[in-house]
């Protein structure tokens, strides 16, 4: 996530997310959006991802993780900005 985007952040999902058909359902979702993402970890209760781009699509692609597929229960997402590279 080199490129120059609007916003960074760090999204934490919490929850039942442990289904291996999430974390590919978000890259998708992400690209659909024109997110660039990065998985950070990914474990039965968490998935962290650095995510960049406008924060308005930023805000969809938390709906729809919130909303997510029938296959995970999201319990909560945070969100944290994250440092430019360049600071």
């Amino acid at each position: 996530m080199s490129e120059q985007y609007s916003s960074r952040e760090r999204m934490t999902i919490l929850g039942d997310v442990e289904a291996a058909s999430f974390l590919l359902w978000i890259e998708r979702y992400a690209a659909k959006l024109g997110l660039a993402q990065a998985i950070c970890v990914a474990g039965r209760d968490r998935i962290e991802l650095d995510i960049a781009g406008p924060a308005e699509l930023i805000d969809m692609m938390e709906m729809g993780c919130s909303l997510g597929p029938i296959d995970v229960w999201v319990e909560a997402i945070r969100r944290a900005p994250l440092e430019s590279e360049s600071d």
